[in-house]
């Protein structure tokens, strides 16, 4: 681990120079690119300059405990602080550890949220809305900005799926553990007899992929134009602005009414297709590298159930992590930070466990 950070600080300290360099300062991209490297490199070197100031403490208490001729009182806070100081060690060096294993290069990336109804008919639609609406909460408590980029609503306020791009700082490495199949246990304000009832919604969280990243061809592509429309069939304008892409070679296909203008419409559906692809491209190589990889939520596969929200007993269970809220009635409103930190610490250490 410490050539590892030996290597860290002597690249920050490289790059520190780099920036001071008079002809790098008047060339605008290189200043970017290697601001932007030291700004990651950054926490690693804070924390490892923390670790050795406690090193050296450490080294002072123990040299005025092993002096016999220093006053008894003084050896006596000398010793009650190395013990801290041990502990505060320790705690330096997890941190430490987990800081040097390698960041999903996501993390900083937009996403697309998919929410879909699964089992349950209308009460699945209407749970696919909370879920919409938990998630537009705690975007606009983070300051992330949700655009709707198409959906299907039905006429009692569910949903049966809707795509929405959340954009704003670290918004994958926060809502990246929530795909899934999410269950929901509730009475139904039309069930007479007041039993619970159990349906689904899924949740898909896709990071917006850089053209780089997947490569198409216009030839692969069928695109259709279409009248827009609302609930009910009211149509929502009276231009062909809607845009529906087929990518022939996978057959997926995605579309996008959201803007009035036909060429918007189709840029944002071109996004959510690069996404898409983007995944299936990294679903394929998660598959070839490993049968079971710790680093990922599960298997990967969207079938299976990750949560529970329990409402007459206003619980939320996570099923992998084991993690039970009585609290449901806060979530929903978009107090997710205590669900969403208890997933991120327990991955981080099972990463860290992979790593060293």
């Amino acid at each position: 681990m410490f050539g590892k950070l030996k290597s860290v600080v002597e690249k920050y300290d490289e790059l520190q120079k780099l920036l001071s360099d008079p002809n790098v300062y008047g060339n605008q991209a290189e200043m970017m690119k290697y601001s932007k490297e030291q700004a990651e490199l950054s926490p690693v070197v804070e924390k490892y300059r923390e670790y050795r100031d406690v090193e050296k403490a450490i080294a002072e208490a123990e040299e005025i405990i092993s002096d016999k001729k220093s006053d008894p009182d003084f050896r006596e806070l000398a010793q009650a602080e190395l013990e801290d100081l041990r502990v505060e060690k320790a705690a330096l060096e997890q941190e430490l550890k987990l800081l040097l294993v390698p960041k999903d290069p996501n993390d900083e990336k937009d996403i697309f949220l998919e929410i879909r109804a699964g089992t349950g008919g209308d009460e699945a639609a209407l749970f696919g809305a909370d879920l919409f609406r938990m998630y537009s909460k705690y975007a606009e408590k983070r300051r992330w900005k949700v655009e709707v980029i198409s959906s299907n609503v039905t006429g009692g306020g569910g949903i049966k799926e809707i795509i929405a791009m959340i954009s704003g700082k670290a918004v994958y490495s926060r809502l990246k553990y929530e795909s899934g199949v999410h269950r929901v246990q509730r009475v139904p304000e039309t069930e007479a007899s007041g039993r619970i009832h159990t349906s689904a919604a899924t949740v898909a969280i896709l990071p917006e992929a850089e053209e780089a990243e997947v490569n198409i061809d216009q030839k692969d592509l069928r695109i259709d134009i279409f009248c827009a429309s609302g609930p009910g069939g009211q149509c929502v304008n009276t231009t062909y602005s809607a845009v529906r892409i087929t990518h022939l070679p996978t057959g997926l296909v995605v579309s996008c009414q959201d803007e009035r203008s036909q060429l918007k419409n189709k840029a944002k559906a071109m996004k959510v297709l690069q996404a898409r692809l983007a995944e299936r491209i990294r679903e394929e190589q998660d598959a070839e590298r490993a049968q079971d990889r710790k680093s990922q939520v599960g298997t990967g596969d969207r079938s299976e159930r990750i949560r529970t929200y329990n409402f007459p007993q206003n619980r939320l269970t996570d099923h992998r992590i084991g993690l039970t809220l009585y609290k449901l009635d806060q979530i929903v409103e978009g107090v997710l930070d205590e669900v969403i930190d208890a997933l991120t610490t327990h991955y981080n250490a099972e990463r860290l466990k992979e790593s060293w």
